[in-house]
């Protein structure tokens, strides 16, 4: 069953001026090392400061585009490969996962929890929220019915304590960066389906940019050994999120590389 290539080029409550670059520099690398063609959906606009309740809406046509596109891979069999500015475009696929795969694990890589609701998020920011509404704990209105006892945090050492409150009622498991093994992983996720989500802030700072990066992360050789171990025939899709990109050729060219490589065990052949 093969990966189709999903990008998100339209904003998802973006902060940052580079993520909507990153995402493109990252689907063009992939598209050149696997040869998948591209989708894209939304339509570019600035970075801003902005609270939920404006950016959500905004994204609405993004956001129902992605969902869709991602259900149609599914029904077609094939694996959907997400790569998206902000982990808020997971509000679109993880509802569709929990529909098609409701006994997927989710993997979310990651140095957050994004576990926030609208009543305890001190930031406002949409990214902050996206698994709590998945997990049906607020309406995002793109649906939820994701189970958070089969949600697996890995990486997670930046959580706000009301967050980290809800993840320990909820059931969310977590995985520090020196827990992180392949085994831990493959202890996690026993014999069921498997949906990796990635935000690159999960790994230590200075291998591949993110906007909120945080210190003693994940190790680039660490993610690659981990990916290398999970089954292929058990990958029900991957999404890659928070790729900050500078404008600096030199710099995301490196940073692209190191990219590419730690995903390489996930996308070098088809998934069987």
């Amino acid at each position: 069953m093969p990966y189709e290539l999903i990008v998100s080029q339209g904003r998802i409550a973006d902060r940052t001026p580079g993520a909507l670059a990153g995402a493109a520099l990252t689907a063009e690398a992939l598209s050149k090392s696997t040869g998948l063609v591209p989708t894209v959906f939304g339509e570019q606009s600035p970075a801003c400061k902005d609270d939920w309740s404006v950016s959500l809406p905004e994204a609405r046509t993004t956001l129902t585009g992605l969902q869709g596109a991602i259900a149609a891979t599914l029904r077609r069999g094939n694996k959907p490969l997400m790569v998206a500015n902000t982990c808020s475009a997971s509000l679109a696929s993880l509802p569709v996962v929990a529909r098609h795969h409701p006994d997927a694990i989710v993997l979310w890589i990651d140095a957050h929890g994004d576990f926030n609701t609208p009543e305890t998020t001190e930031s406002g920011y949409l990214g902050g929220m996206v698994l709590a509404a998945a997990c049906g704990l607020w309406d995002s209105g793109h649906g939820s019915g994701l189970n958070p006892g089969q949600v697996v945090i890995v990486g997670a050492r930046d959580t706000d304590v009301p967050e980290a409150d809800l993840m320990r009622q909820a059931g969310i498991r977590t995985l520090s960066p020196a827990e992180a093994t392949p085994e831990a992983i493959l202890s996690a996720i026993g014999d069921k389906p498997v949906w990796i989500h990635v935000d690159w802030d999960a790994l230590q700072p200075g291998n591949v940019p993110a906007a909120y990066a945080i210190a003693s992360g994940l190790l680039p050789r660490q993610l690659n050994a981990i990916f290398g171990a999970i089954p292929a025939a058990q990958i029900a899709g991957i999404e890659l999120a928070e790729f900050e990109a500078s404008g600096d050729a030199e710099k995301d060219a490196a940073a692209l590389e190191c990219l590419l490589d730690i995903v390489a065990p996930l996308t070098a052949v088809p998934p069987r």
